[in-house]
């Protein structure tokens, strides 16, 4: 006789839920992994795009200034040239691009250097000493990113040409005069962004160098500014190809009476030089100007890259 036994309910096997928190996880885990993959390669996409965008026209200037004549005319789209003709670029620096050079970087040097000194120790004393009108002082320093260099065009002429009276060094066509309104004209950003990075850095290195005997000059000058090295270097690269890219303010205040460039920088030089070039009908030496001129900001980008990374990132790592 056979004896067939039964399974109660609370007896049979478990089946494995097919719900609850852990199997949602899932499911959003999956949903989330397919639009990540999604967005990364719109964005990818795009940065392609914009990369084309970019390279695309620089390149073609580049290669442009290695045609003849006749290329650009004809063939204006086609990247490769038959033959590189260098003698473009001699053609176009010995017509007016080495005193465009020369004024550019006596200007660059004077008025770079004191923009970083300046504006360094007015961002130093603002972001790391309390007084009375810190805060209206430092927003006066941000109102200068609010007005348009346009806005203050005839003041600025009026005052400049009325200066020359006064100061005989200081003037229309004086290259002085350009240093200090581009020292003026970039303040504003150096003190920004030089503020926010002096207030990331501690105060243990200010007070130690402050025990030791130091004077707050002193403090400054041989402790944070070293310490600041990498906003130092990225702010100065800022201003660099500001002031190198800068057309409105040299065509202001440099008109040369006498109608001859040597009173011109880069950019407003090669306004010059593509009118002059137009009318003699040297396109391949017009963009060997413009490739010139071009070359060292693209360099000084290319060199010191990590550096400007780095300085950005700095006040948000520490």
């Amino acid at each position: 006789m056979s004896m067939v036994t039964h399974t109660s309910g609370s007896e049979r096997p478990r089946q494995a839920p097919t719900d609850g928190p852990a199997a949602g996880r899932r499911a959003e885990a999956a949903r989330s992994g397919i639009g990540g993959r999604i967005f990364n390669g719109f964005s990818h996409l795009f940065l392609v795009v914009w990369a084309i965008m970019v390279i695309y026209p620089l390149l073609w200037v580049v290669m442009s200034a290695l045609k003849t004549d006749s290329e650009v005319i004809r063939q204006p789209l086609s990247l490769f040239p038959k033959s590189l003709q260098w003698d473009n670029f001699a053609r176009a620096w010995t017509a007016g691009i080495d005193s465009f050079f020369l004024n550019t970087l006596l200007v660059l040097v004077f008025s770079v250097t004191l923009t970083m000194l300046l504006g360094s120790m007015a961002a130093y004393a603002l972001a790391r000493y309390e007084f009375r009108g810190n805060r209206l002082i430092y927003w006066m320093f941000l109102s200068g990113l609010t007005l348009p260099v346009y806005l203050a065009a005839v003041p600025l002429f009026k005052g400049v040409y009325n200066m020359n009276v006064v100061f005989p060094l200081l003037g229309p066509n004086k290259h002085l005069t350009l240093v200090l309104v581009y020292v003026a004209w970039s303040l504003s950003f150096t003190v920004f962004f030089m503020h926010s990075f002096f207030r990331t850095l501690p105060d243990s290195i200010a007070e130690a160098a402050m025990v030791d005997g130091a004077s707050h000059s002193r403090t400054f000058f041989s402790v944070m500014l070293p310490v600041a090295k990498p906003g130092l270097i990225s702010i100065g690269i800022f201003n660099v190809l500001g002031q190198w890219n800068q057309w409105y303010l040299p065509t202001l205040l440099m008109q040369s009476v006498s109608g001859e460039p040597k009173h011109q920088v880069i950019a407003q030089g090669l306004i010059e030089l593509s009118v002059n070039q137009g009318y003699k009908s040297d396109w391949s030496g017009l963009f060997a100007g413009v490739t010139m001129a071009m070359l060292p900001v693209l360099i000084v980008y290319i060199v010191f890259q990590r550096q400007v990374q780095s300085g950005l990132t700095a006040g948000v790592s520490k």
